[in-house]
């Protein structure tokens, strides 16, 4: 087996063309980058390639998975002592590239940082409410981060002594509203699933109670409000994510009442007459 280089560049995508090149021309002080593909139909391909990245594709069975995919990927066919994770839609600043390459020279033994993640919505970096610090660990050792999964999301547990970078990842997760309510369809379909399968319930009135807490913990309680009008839509939009979520735990099989209702009232009247 190869010797293992000092830092490999992580990005798994999907019609990632809007971003990826960008994502890519910032960490190139990374010894290489991997990048795992769920079968890009836009210019992906080509632009990570024009890149020199390596490129690999896997079917898409989940964020986790995908990411365990490439990791395990590495192991087997290019190891690495150090590994910084990246979505498509996320790019690496100046400032966090030094914190990056300091954090790996240090001699602390830390096995794993985690960053803070600053997202990109309307009109603005979000600088409150559960939007930021959103703190990922997104740089460690392989051997020292359990990955797992979350009502849908990645959840990263570092194995051993870690610290935190305090640089910013930017993340610019969604182009308009529209792409956001697509999104939130998929997230809550996800995380109603994932409550599920831990026994979780729902209903209308755990729905109201929580989306209503979402609303009032990230607008008020984490001064979301300082995020001016983006950060009223962004807390709103969260609070409608929760609602869904509860009531997709207990949805049931909406349509079954009215075929039923559909087929009785539409008996053959002649059949009622003796």
């Amino acid at each position: 087996m190869e010797k293992p280089v000092r830092l490999t560049g992580l990005i798994i995508v999907l019609n990632g063309e809007r971003t990826i090149d960008r994502c890519l021309e910032m960490l190139e002080f990374c010894d290489r980058v991997l990048v795992v593909d769920s079968f890009s139909t836009d210019a992906t391909e080509e632009i990570v390639k024009n890149r020199g990245a390596i490129f690999i594709q896997h079917k898409f069975e989940g964020y986790f998975e995908q990411i365990q995919y490439g990791m395990d990927w590495l192991a087997e066919n290019a190891p690495t002592e150090w590994i910084f994770f990246l979505d498509c839609d996320e790019v690496c600043t100046f400032e966090l590239r030094r914190a990056v390459l300091d954090a790996i020279d240090n001699k602390e033994g830390n096995s794993a940082y985690s960053v803070r993640r600053t997202t990109w919505y309307m009109d603005r970096f979000l600088k409150h409410g559960d939007a930021y610090p959103d703190r990922l660990f997104r740089l460690f050792r392989p051997e020292a981060i359990r990955l797992a999964e979350l009502n849908g999301h990645p959840t990263y547990t570092p194995a051993g002594k870690h610290g935190q970078l305090e640089a910013d990842l930017l993340h610019y997760s969604w182009p308009n509203f529209f792409n956001q309510l697509e999104k939130l369809n998929i997230y809550a379909e996800r995380g109603a699933e994932s409550m599920r399968r831990r026994g979780k319930k729902g209903g209308l009135g755990k729905a109201v109670l929580h989306s209503l807490w979402r609303f009032i913990s990230v607008y008020f309680k984490r001064l979301g409000f300082l995020d001016g009008k983006a950060g009223f839509i962004y807390a709103l939009h969260g609070s409608f994510y929760t609602f869904v979520k509860y009531i997709r735990l207990d949805e049931g099989s909406w349509g079954a009442p009215y075929d039923h209702v559909f087929h009785e009232a539409n008996k053959n009247p002649e059949s009622k007459r003796g």
